[in-house]
């Protein structure tokens, strides 16, 4: 697949609320994910390790909408704007999250994501 086909069933799967399937589906097995906060998940590298990120964020938060934008596209990358409305389940706190996400592909995978966002 190109870097487009796997640009565009990444939105239309997000648009589906198939948020954690779309990374399973296009993750690389030595994929690295680096996130715009410190702390112990700033950079997880592996697809075993990113999927634990990835199913921690979903169990800690309630999604109440979400709404996505692109993808564009330039060469090996793309880039999704993604605006979610959330609950924190653990302090109840509301929040409105805006953020940029970056990812480079390499041999139909998605070899590296990055997360842009007002931490």
């Amino acid at each position: 697949m190109s870097t487009r086909d796997i640009a565009d069933d990444l939105v239309t799967m997000w648009k589906a609320g198939q948020f954690h399937e779309s990374g399973v589906k296009y993750w690389a097995e030595d994929v690295v994910s680096v996130e715009a906060m410190e702390g112990p998940m700033r950079t997880v590298t592996g697809k075993t390790a990113v999927n634990g990120k990835s199913e921690w964020w979903a169990n800690a938060h309630e999604v109440h909408g979400a709404e996505v934008e692109g993808p564009y596209v330039n060469g090996d990358q793309f880039v999704i704007r993604l605006k979610m409305d959330v609950t924190v389940k653990e302090s109840g706190a509301r929040r409105q999250l805006d953020e940029m996400c970056l990812y480079t592909v390499k041999s139909g995978k998605i070899a590296e994501e990055s997360f842009f966002y007002d931490s």
